[in-house]
């Protein structure tokens, strides 16, 4: 469910019309439905609200302030995985004790910043970072709060990389590595271990696998129940999948409906951390076709959008729906055509789609790629010194600049050239 809808011919968002967007700030464009985000963090929190979770937005997904101000004025809180996103998630305007901190390498001033912020808590990757933890509280004279992530060993169905649960993964900490932690905590006093944390990967589309891994977690809970150890938190994590092309994603209620009776069991509270699917499907990026080239084997559409702006074809094979922003019904019947859609980057991998049927497009005309609120703009990067796009946050029939594009002086603004360089 999205508001980019197409009326009469052309694509909507919201009320805004996606062309008018192009032409007033240039391409590549990334915009947002600022309902449609609203919307799906909504579904969630009143899919679950009878065990009022406190819903962490995954900040990775998508880091513009204007985003996670939106989400955190309707009560997220925020999942965050580095001191980046720690300054991110201040500057949005997000109460520390809704911030939950994961990542494997936090480092020493990582660590003493977010002690220092009194965030919620940190999930813990590793008994050294546990350790390391409990140094730097020791030193600040402070307590840190913390929950174990465990690796649940659970397969998710999902992409090799975006996978995160299985003991081959580099994330969390094994079952029976956690129970040892718990039987020596008194060691670590400056430590409360609050919580358990699982997240067993991204673009998951079924629920057995959260049902297996949340299973464990409950029998393990229960093994710590009868032994004196009682926790206040689970933290679920997120993952959940959206529609990029043929998926059937769960809904947000057949999702509670599957994982709420093993929620309600053991009275913990309930932390959640979704980021695509808040934010997947409340973006697209808008390039502009720049030529169409014909080879005796291909023929190639060429964008003014690259690797650069959205790598997740490149990086994950990756689909995304890609629609002229003018509506295929007022072409020719039959004028469709297989290509590939390829961006300006000197790179083999820079693609957006391979063997693509489409509507026949004309050099000038816009294109929009569907589903890239996640995991788009935040991955961007100025490889080959391109400039990162514009992006703008749609409000019913307003439209808001939430960053700017990159100047020429951005890309070099933190170089130094050596006095002797310049013969100084």
């Amino acid at each position: 469910m999205h508001e980019f809808k197409f009326t009469g011919k052309n694509l909507y968002c919201e009320k805004v019309r996606v062309e008018d967007l192009a032409r007033k700030y240039g391409t590549p464009l990334y915009v947002y439905s600022y309902q449609t985000l609203v919307d799906h963090f909504l579904k969630l929190k009143k899919a679950f609200h009878s065990v009022d979770p406190l819903i962490c937005y995954s900040v990775k997904a998508n880091s513009n302030l204007a985003i996670l101000r939106s989400l955190v004025d309707k009560g997220a809180g925020l999942d965050i995985v580095s001191g980046g996103e720690l300054s991110r998630a201040i500057k949005a305007g997000c109460p520390a004790n809704r911030i939950v901190y994961a990542s494997v390498g936090k480092t020493d001033k990582e660590i003493e910043e977010a002690l220092r912020q009194r965030i919620l808590f940190f999930n813990v990757e590793s008994v050294p970072e546990l350790e390391n933890i409990n140094r730097i509280a020791r030193k600040l004279k402070v307590t840190a709060q913390v929950a174990l992530r465990i690796n649940p060993d659970v397969e998710p169905k999902t992409h090799k990389y975006i996978t995160t649960g299985k003991l081959t993964n580099k994330f969390g900490i094994d079952f029976k590595s956690a129970q040892q932690i718990f039987l020596v905590r008194k060691a670590l006093s400056n430590v409360k271990i609050s919580g358990l944390h699982i997240h067993i990967g991204s673009q998951i589309t079924e629920s057995a696998p959260y049902v297996a891994a949340i299973g464990k977690m409950v029998d393990f809970i229960g093994r710590l129940r009868k032994e004196g150890i009682v926790l206040e938190y689970l933290n679920i994590g997120g993952g959940l999948g959206i529609v990029y092309d043929k998926e059937t994603p769960q809904t947000a209620d057949k999702f509670a409906a599957k994982v709420l009776p093993l929620l309600k069991k053991r009275g913990l509270k309930i932390i959640m951390e979704p980021g695509r699917f808040i934010s997947g499907n409340a973006g697209i990026l808008v390039t502009k076709v720049l030529y169409i080239k014909k080879t005796p084997l291909k023929k190639f559409v060429i964008v003014d959008a690259g690797m650069n702006d959205l790598i997740r074809p490149s990086l994950y094979a990756a689909f995304h729906s890609i629609v002229p922003l003018k509506s295929p019904g007022h072409r020719v019947t039959g004028s469709q055509e297989k290509v590939d859609i390829v961006g300006p980057i000197c790179e083999s991998g820079d693609f957006l789609a391979k063997a693509r049927l489409m509507p026949k497009v004309r050099e000038g005309e816009y294109l929009a790629v569907m589903s890239a609120g996640a995991y788009g703009f935040s991955m961007s990067s100025n490889y080959n010194s391109r400039r990162r796009a514009e992006e703008v946050l749609v409000v019913g029939s307003e439209s808001f600049v939430i960053r700017k594009r990159d100047t020429w002086d951005d890309l070099v603004r933190n170089e130094i050239i050596p006095a002797f360089l310049l013969g100084l």
